[in-house]
């Protein structure tokens, strides 16, 4: 059994916004990463894909997720399941904050580049 802290855990700042790491495998996990995303409003994060599904639960504001072409919009209590190897971005007008876990591990690549690497908010 393991306990994370709140001092442990990991803050990321991106052009996009904002990921705090509440769970990986660098803090004691092995299976899953657990982190909270807050973009503020009016922005985009990069087209890209992850190479395993992503469960994504909206705890305050909306956002707006491009699906391979299926735009999803999710409000607070809302949950998207984002599958493995699908293009995506998230868009936000007004700003949000989600709770989202993937796999441990996860490599993410934005489109046009063939590099894909763990973001460190998984590792």
């Amino acid at each position: 059994m393991t306990l994370i802290q709140h001092t442990e855990t990991r803050r990321t700042e991106t052009p996009g916004g904002v990921m705090t790491t509440l769970a990986s495998p660098t803090q004691g996990g092995t299976a899953l990463a657990l982190w909270r995303v807050e973009v503020p409003a009016d922005k985009s994060g990069p087209v890209h894909i992850i190479d395993t599904e992503q469960v994504w639960t909206v705890v305050a504001g909306s956002l707006t997720v491009d699906l391979d072409g299926t735009k999803l919009t999710a409000a607070e209590g809302d949950t998207v399941i984002m599958p493995a190897n699908v293009l995506r971005q998230v868009h936000t007008e007004h700003g949000f904050t989600a709770i989202v876990t993937a796999q441990a591990g996860a490599k993410a690549g934005v489109q046009g580049s063939d590099t894909m690497v763990v973001p460190p908010w998984i590792a």
